[in-house]
């Protein structure tokens, strides 16, 4: 986005440098700082200027700012199931490795070029493999500066001219008038639903999965806020738009972040980048192996896409169920409490398939479609979609209820 003028790349870097420093001091775990995808695909596929993506970035910004201050951040968060987020945690995941195979590694050849190919994938993968062994083995740390040395030289053996290092100058965009609207339809209105869901809600439900020792996690209108203003100030100097993201936090708790203090460190080697090196560091990004960037990918994808197996836990359900057969053992008088516990089991067993179902329904529109917002409604209706019989049968019990004390009451008036 940078090469092609969609972007500035020193602002970037400098500005979600400090947004890495911020989230990191404030929230004490390893919130990302990444890219909006759904104005990055759209930005690339349509070329847009500065203006027009620094539009998409405010206009998005604007909206996720009114649902925070108004609550109905807090609100979608207690609406919306468990099943659903973590629906669309999975298909992030398991759209991050396919997404790793089919454009970065699969397309490499077997033995050419030297520094990138095939085999430095299978080579980091197999590294991969050894360092689950080793918990805190730095394995990310060690093959990102290998992909940056092999990036070096090629970049150093190649006859482009590498821009020089200068001191950063920042240089405000505002959008024109003509701007608003056509990237608020095209670029805005897509990452809407993605910042939405993925970026704060199913943030604080992976937080409170990955650090449950930890304080209460983020809340969906702090994470709302930190969204919303980290834009309103970088978009206007020509920054990407940056949120927070599921994946981006599964990645870093994959390779070993366990605080905020591993964002603030990244933040700062961002922030002093976009000041001294800026566009200088471009050629090297470039550069930089697939092979090797392919792998990391998908071990990221894959530790997204675990956490979906917590949507199967039934000691929620159990606890509650536990209770309500104590009372109902303390309360029997027609010795029907080998009944009602079978019953009961019956039914937490069926509501954990259902969950199941839940999510794998909306992992699989978020697949199949590329959209989580199609995940997301399809999700939804799935979901309660199943209480519809419930809800049903509590409303024929109530009819039948009533039509009794009505009976029994014109007996007793007899």
């Amino acid at each position: 986005m940078s090469v092609s003028g969609s972007i500035d790349l020193s602002s970037t870097l400098f500005f979600s440098g400090l947004a890495n420093i911020i989230t990191g001091a404030i929230f004490g775990v390893p919130l990302p700082v990444q890219p909006m995808k759904a104005i990055a695909a759209v930005a690339i596929s349509q070329k847009f200027t500065k203006d027009e993506t620094a539009a998409a970035g405010l206009t998005v910004s604007f909206a996720v700012l009114l649902l925070s201050i108004t609550g109905l951040l807090h609100w979608l968060h207690r609406v919306v199931p468990v099943p659903v987020v973590k629906g669309i945690q999975v298909g992030a995941g398991l759209s991050l490795a396919i997404s790793a195979g089919s454009t970065l590694i699969q397309p490499l050849a077997w033995h050419t070029p030297a520094l990138d190919n095939r085999l430095w994938a299978a080579a980091a993968f197999l590294i991969l493999i050894t360092a689950t062994l080793v918990p805190r083995f730095p394995y990310a740390l060690l093959v990102f500066l290998l992909g940056l040395v092999l990036a070096a030289s090629q970049t150093t053996t190649s006859n482009d001219t590498t821009p020089s290092a200068t001191f950063w100058h920042p240089h405000t965009f505002v959008p024109s008038k003509g701007t608003w609207l056509p990237s608020a339809l095209s670029a805005a209105l897509p990452q809407l639903p993605l910042t939405t869901l993925n970026s704060i809600l199913a943030v604080t439900s992976l937080s409170a999965s990955l650090f449950p020792a930890f304080p209460p996690p983020p809340s969906t209108t702090s994470l709302g806020l930190s969204v919303a203003l980290s834009n309103l100030v970088g978009c206007w100097f020509g920054a990407m738009p940056v949120c927070h993201g599921s994946g981006g936090l599964a990645g870093q708790y994959r390779f070993g972040a366990r605080s905020g203090a591993s964002i603030i460190f990244l933040g700062a080697v961002k922030l002093l980048l976009g000041l001294f090196a800026g566009d200088a560091v471009v050629p090297l990004l470039q550069r930089f192996p697939k092979s090797l960037l392919g792998v990391m990918v998908l071990a990221a994808g894959v530790e997204l896409a675990k956490v979906g197996q917590s949507v199967g836990d039934l000691s929620d359900l159990w606890a509650r169920v536990e209770r309500e057969q104590a009372e109902s053992a303390a309360g029997d008088r027609d010795g029907d409490y080998g009944r009602v516990k079978e019953e009961k089991r019956a039914a937490v067993e069926k509501e954990g398939r259902e969950r199941w179902m839940v999510m794998l329904v909306t992992a699989a529109g978020c697949l199949a479609f590329k959209n989580d917002a199609v995940g997301f409604v399809a999700g939804l209706c799935w979901h309660y979609g199943l209480l519809v019989p419930g809800w049903l049968e509590t409303r024929r019990s109530v009819r039948l209820e009533r039509t009794e004390e009505e009976g029994t009451g014109l007996v007793r008036s007899a």
